[in-house]
């Protein structure tokens, strides 16, 4: 057998046996696809069964599952917390990071540290943990950053944005998941000149700098490849911008009005154009431009019933078509690159009723696509141009959190050996799907 040939089946063992893991946002590949088989097709009578559950404190942050490990975050207050607080009213508490067995639920490790919320919707961190390796990296809801060996704990090194960058957390928190690319952490930081950073991942050590934006906003950092050059897409309040991922060196720029940073989702590239949307009534498609540019084409800008504009849910772009939900909670099906609505259906969350940033995160298995709504029910279904097709739901977890006067549960969840982990502001699960 030829060296070449033995390096590569062992990189497809390698994927193979890691195949099942779900270590970041988004998943392995951080595109909303799930790849394992042997799962349910329809739910059992009395729904899939719950294989533990754990208490855990408030937050929305999705667990990341890997190397046979959960990790989750989560924050304890005393203070009865205001649903919305735009005032920014101080919350004191604590703020924890930990590791549990994915079998068992068991509680293999957890440090917990001081921090004040000053931000709104105040109820806990919002980023799904990072693991790269034998590390861990958590970003609090107030830019504390910490990196952790995962079997033992110790916390190897950790920064504290607001800090460090001399600047204050955006007014729903540090929400844009961090990047690991190569030997860097790349996150949004906020402050003058630094409205993005790439940390070495080892040690913590700033590598660069780059970029100034009224505040951090939510989107979390992303690379494409266009004509063969990698591009690092950072977006904020003012501004769609790609930069070099190896010096922060800005490539290309465009200016967009993101409405006090309402903008949540990773952008979307589909058939050679960028998406991004959010609230209320954003969404923006360019023309990808490769190397460096002056002048960014855009196709369509901020119209209304046109594209989608969502919030709290990623897109998903499947041939042509992004699928995805809009701030009503209606889930809609775009054209690309017209921009136009092919269908909406109110059934995944809604029934009939425009909900104020109605949320069901989508993900990918098979030729099916496995919904969370924030009713705290898993959705099989189908989606294509043709229209949205229900296979089967249940529900699993009780929504305890409170938005818009309604109980909802606001949770990316992960998926990892034929079984979905999710949480609420009460409890962490564990639920089997496996066939």
């Amino acid at each position: 057998m030829r060296p070449g040939v033995t390096f590569t089946l062992l990189l497809l063992a390698i994927s193979t046996t890691r195949a099942d893991d779900w270590p970041q946002w988004m998943g392995p590949q951080r595109d909303n696809i799930w790849r394992e088989t042997g799962l349910l097709e329809k739910f059992p009578t009395g729904g899939p069964k719950v294989l533990w559950r754990v208490p855990i404190a408030g937050g929305y942050a999705g667990p990341a599952v890997a190397n046979g490990k959960v990790f989750a975050t989560d924050f304890a207050t005393t203070t009865v917390l205001d649903e919305g607080n735009f005032g920014r009213k101080p919350s004191g508490g604590k703020e924890s990071v930990m590791a549990l067995d994915a079998a068992t639920g068991k509680t293999l490790w957890k440090h917990s540290y001081p921090v004040t919320y000053t931000i709104s919707y105040p109820a806990g961190p919002r980023c799904t943990p990072t693991v790269d390796g034998d590390r861990v990296y958590f970003l609090g809801a107030e830019g504390h950053l910490l990196c952790c060996n995962i079997t033992s704990g110790k916390i190897l090194w950790q920064k504290h944005l607001t800090a460090d960058y001399h600047t204050k957390a955006a007014l729903w928190g540090y929400a844009a998941h961090p990047l690991i690319d190569g030997k860097k952490i790349i996150t949004l930081a906020g402050g003058e000149g630094s409205h993005v950073v790439a940390l070495d991942k080892e040690t913590g050590r700033e590598i660069w700098k780059s970029q100034t934006q009224s505040e951090q906003g939510y989107v979390p950092p992303s690379i494409v490849t266009v004509d063969g050059q990698r591009q690092l897409l950072v977006a904020g309040p003012t501004a769609v911008r790609a930069l070099n991922p190896e010096t922060g060196e800005r490539l290309w720029t465009t200016p967009y009005d993101a409405n006090n940073g309402g903008i949540i989702m990773t952008p979307i590239i589909v058939a050679g154009h960028l998406f991004i949307g959010g609230y209320e009534n954003k969404n923006l498609l360019i023309k990808l431009p490769a190397g460096k540019s002056d002048s960014v084409q855009v196709v369509w800008k901020d119209k209304r019933k046109f594209g989608i504009s969502p919030i709290n849910v990623q897109p998903f772009a499947l041939d042509g078509t992004i699928y995805g939900f809009d701030a009503s909670g209606f889930l809609y099906a775009v054209e690309v690159p017209t921009g136009k609505r092919i269908w909406e259906s109110d059934a995944p969350i809604t029934e009939g009723k425009a909900l104020g940033s109605g949320t069901a995160f989508l993900v990918k298995n098979g030729d099916r696509f496995v919904l969370f709504n924030e009713k705290g029910e898993i959705v099989f279904c189908k989606l294509s141009p043709k229209g949205y097709e229900e296979i089967d739901r249940a529900k699993v977890i009780e929504p305890t959190g409170t938005a818009f006067g309604r109980k909802v549960v606001w949770c990316a969840p992960a998926f990892a050996n034929k079984r979905m982990y999710v949480r609420n502001d009460k409890e962490l699960i564990c639920v089997d799907l496996a066939k």
